[in-house]
């Protein structure tokens, strides 16, 4: 029995433990009250359980043996990326810490392994609930560090490789790449995506592509961006689930607004100067920077004909994030004019 009680006291530790790291993280993180409500009613759950345990809660510490577990100094396999990494991780130790105590009630009370079960149960249902509710925060701090992004295609490369310019681009300091290819059949822009997938994934660089929602979701992109003619937000969270960005281009402070209602993670907005990426576009100039600054809830990148001699003056009317094309796929140093750029946002707002 007793060897039994060591791995029952062990469990429920484990379990707590795990619950009231997504607790705290719903308190402090995301400020839920009725969720943290419920991972505390989690808990004393499994404290009455801990009770009702052969042996109650005296019985489990006097078996407690700290010098004598093999496991109590093992490290830990790898750190965990962020407080979001953090809380899943706790879902998963509770879940599992509940399974085994249930296994145990099976050998000792089959009434008391049913209502572990009805815990476990209870846990899966409120992770997902978590998961539902966490996604925006997740999604926003995916996008939190990213200053220079850049938007490209082949026919911005100069006749170079494109995923050579990434990969260029990449050393310079760009947070994001938007794949933006108009004339590609579709085989062709999946195994272009797929390998720049690949490429941004192991650079730790947020991968987009422009337009196709399909196509993010078939390569796994992190996300999409959307034009004012391409599918409705709501549309293309439905194809890409809760866990992907969405960014949409504006060109009105009213379109921003309307983006962001309509649950954008992101907007483009511009074109800021003139640009021969986009010719018949109206430049909308500083004004809807300053305008989007102060009037958006959700971060954007100002577009449109900025390069080094002009980026201050997005800076300084507002803009915290820069998206370009030519000014870094089609300069001659790719990862060069990428750091420039990435330098001067960097030297305006600092590195945070």
């Amino acid at each position: 029995m007793r060897e039994l009680q060591r791995i029952a006291d062990v469990n429920f530790n484990r379990a707590r433990e795990g619950l009231r790291v997504v607790e705290e993280v719903q308190r402090f993180i995301l400020g839920d009250a009725a969720c943290t409500a419920k991972l505390k009613a989690l808990r004393h759950q499994l404290s009455a359980l801990e009770e009702d345990f052969p042996g109650g809660r005296i019985g489990l510490l006097v078996a407690r043996d700290v010098p004598g577990d093999v496991g109590a100094l093992a490290p830990e396999p790898c750190a965990r990326g962020d407080v979001f990494d953090l809380a899943g991780a706790g879902w998963k130790r509770a879940q599992e810490a509940v399974r085994v105590l249930e296994e145990l009630g099976r050998k000792l009370d089959p009434g008391l392994a049913q209502r572990f079960k009805e815990l476990r149960f209870e846990i899966y249902a409120a992770e997902r609930e978590y998961a539902v509710r966490v996604a925006p925060h997740r999604r926003a701090a995916a996008f939190k560090a990213v200053r220079l992004y850049l938007v490209a295609g082949h026919q911005d490369t100069g006749g170079r490789s494109l995923v050579e310019v990434v990969r260029a681009a990449v050393r310079g300091g760009i947070g994001a790449f938007q794949l933006r290819e108009k004339n590609l059949e579709a085989r062709e822009l999946v195994a272009l995506a797929a390998e720049l997938r690949e490429v941004t994934r192991e650079a730790g660089v947020l991968f987009l592509v422009n337009d196709r929602a399909d196509v993010a979701a078939a390569v796994d992109a992190d996300g999409v961006h959307l034009g004012q003619d391409d599918l409705p937000v709501e549309a293309a969270r439905r194809l890409l689930g809760p866990s992907k960005l969405i960014g949409v281009s504006t060109h009105s402070l009213a379109q921003a607004q309307e983006a962001w209602e309509r649950g954008a993670d992101y907007l483009g907005v511009g074109p800021v100067f003139p640009t021969t990426t986009k010719p018949e576009a109206e430049a909308m100039g500083l004004s809807l920077v300053a305008q989007a600054a102060g009037g958006v809830g959700v971060p954007f990148v100002a577009i449109g004909g900025i390069n080094p001699s002009n980026i201050r003056e997005v800076l300084r009317a507002g803009a915290r994030r820069v998206a370009v094309v030519r000014a870094v796929a089609s300069a001659p140093d790719v990862t060069r004019a990428a750091a420039v750029l990435r330098e001067a946002i960097n030297e305006f707002w600092g590195d945070n």
